[in-house]
């Protein structure tokens, strides 16, 4: 983050560069003091100090700052580190525990809100209208749509999840406005979610993305959830790219759940619970 934050030291305008460095003196304080006292030590106002939050990529200062408590406190460092053949077993396990829980702070700090209020948004209109909810991926990344299907249907919401090429298409040819489809892909590359994608969106239905920057399927997509990590997309078998998109379907299945309601969704929870307890030993 405090990376981020010099290199976009000459774009930013003279009174948000003050900011930026009262920021880079004292991390840990600028979290901690009220905007008043903020603007009074970087000689600014205080819509500047906000303004310099949104300059570099935060929804405001309270995001900000939240992140920067979160950047500075985590002794983890931010490098993803590749395994390597004559690596030990417990070599093994501290790389693959490291980079897992690098690309999920890395992840916490550089994450949009708004993004991901926008995707809320699209997902809860859809449910409450009675409209088409479905998931798209391929390889790993179906496995995830699946997920996202089963979580979505504890929920109450009637979604479908398919991995097969052909079955997207055609399910995104009988999309109408107003249906939701989230695509999921590790290299954002993939030539059947890229047609399927822009199929649903030819008919009309919202298409929430979530995939790396700057790929081809980011811009197809009506919301754009990135999901950056320093794991290549041509690994044969992706594991922090996974996690971390199951980690977004979690974020995105827990913001519906509180926007549908908890005196809705308590009882039909509760009951399932306990429907499922005859199939477990005591």
């Amino acid at each position: 983050m405090l990376d981020r934050i010099k290199a976009s030291l000459p774009s930013l305008a003279p009174a948000e560069q003050r900011v930026a460095k009262l920021v880079l003196s004292d991390p840990r304080s600028f979290a901690l003091m009220p905007v008043s006292e903020l603007a009074d030590r970087a000689h600014v106002s205080k819509p500047t100090v906000v303004r310099f939050c949104r300059s570099v990529g935060y929804d405001g200062l309270s995001d900000f700052k939240l992140k920067l408590a979160g950047s500075v406190s985590e002794g983890v460092p931010f490098i993803h580190r590749s395994v390597d053949v004559d690596d030990k077993t417990s070599d093994i396990m501290v790389k693959v525990i490291d980079n897992t829980v690098a690309a999920f702070l890395k992840y916490r700090n550089d994450a949009s809100a708004t993004a991901i209020e926008k995707a809320v948004d699209a997902l809860v209109n859809a449910y409450k209208t009675g409209r088409r909810i479905e998931f798209f991926g391929v390889g790993n990344s179906g496995v995830v749509a699946q997920d996202a299907q089963h979580k979505f249907f504890r929920l109450g919401i009637n979604g479908v999840a398919y991995s097969d090429g052909h079955m997207q298409v055609m399910s995104a040819s009988l999309l109408q406005p107003g249906d939701c489809v989230v695509v999921i892909s590790n290299s954002g590359r993939t030539r059947d979610l890229m047609d399927s994608t822009d199929i649903a969106r030819k008919n009309g239905a919202t298409t929430i993305v979530i995939t790396a920057s700057g790929s081809p399927l980011a811009s197809a997509g009506h919301i754009h959830v990135a999901a950056d990590h320093p794991e290549g997309f041509d690994r044969y078998s992706p594991m922090v790219s996974r996690l971390l998109h199951l980690m977004i379907i979690d974020i995105l299945a827990t913001c519906v759940a509180l926007r549908i309601g908890g005196d809705k969704l308590q009882p039909l929870l509760r009951e399932m619970k306990n429907n499922l307890r005859s199939k477990r030993y005591a």
